[in-house]
């Protein structure tokens, strides 16, 4: 059976974030910026809720590309940023054992989030997977190209190379999976009430007004528990 049959969980898989730094996301024409961050940060703290290992890796930061995004900093503050010259992180030997050290504890699934698709992301992927074992998910909505053809015609030939192609909250249901995952349920929706768009806009109906949460609003004001419960 292909090990990609099986699902992604918070034990298979591990995290990496390639240049997503401002000069970086200048360039992108293939997703509205700023979506684009909201769905890379919201990627971070589904995988912060999880614990998946999560690596860091930026390109001449000083000389060009500028400091990673604040908010995925936040999201990380203790991990080491992984500096690199190369436009492959996988030339990088610092980023190889980052990624070798989870792998080691049964995280071959590398789930990747990065800028540009059709630079970093596609020559990372197709290294990557030219040289070991792991497989690739790569973030088409948490990733961008400088244009939609470049974005589109990447993934295609990352697709045709074997990685698989998913967005960033298809990965977090993946690793929820169940609802009855206590643990994570509070955590993971309100995450999605916060980046998820209209599934968070109905969240907080179905809590408010179906459920009659017990903070329900009326004409902008809170007005408590519902009176009749």
């Amino acid at each position: 059976m292909s090990s990609k049959l099986e699902v992604l969980t918070p034990q298979n898989s591990q995290l990496i974030f390639i240049d997503q730094q401002p000069q970086m996301a200048f360039g992108v024409q293939s997703i509205d910026r700023q979506t684009l961050k909201n769905n890379v940060v919201g990627l971070a703290k589904a995988a912060r809720i999880f614990n998946i290992p999560t690596t860091i890796t930026t390109v001449e930061t000083d000389s060009f590309s500028g400091n990673t995004f604040p908010e995925l900093l936040g999201v990380f503050p203790e991990n080491d940023i992984l500096e690199r010259t190369s436009m492959n992180s996988w030339d990088d030997q610092n980023v190889r054992d980052a990624l070798a050290k989870n792998a080691a504890n049964g995280r071959k699934k590398v789930v990747v989030s990065g800028l540009w698709t059709e630079v970093c992301n596609t020559t990372f992927a197709i290294s990557c997977m030219r040289d070991t074992d792991y497989e690739i998910y790569m973030v088409a909505d948490a990733s961008g190209g400088t244009s939609l053809d470049a974005h589109k015609y990447a993934m295609d030939r990352m697709v045709q190379a074997g990685v698989v192609p998913v967005t960033w909250q298809q990965v977090m249901l993946e690793w929820q999976r169940d609802w009855s995952r206590k643990e994570t349920y509070d955590a993971v929706t309100s995450l999605v009430k916060e980046h998820s768009g209209a599934y968070g806009m109905g969240i907080d109906y179905a809590v408010t007004h179906v459920h009659q949460g017990a903070e329900r609003v009326k004409h902008g004001k809170r007005i408590g528990p519902n009176p009749a419960k």
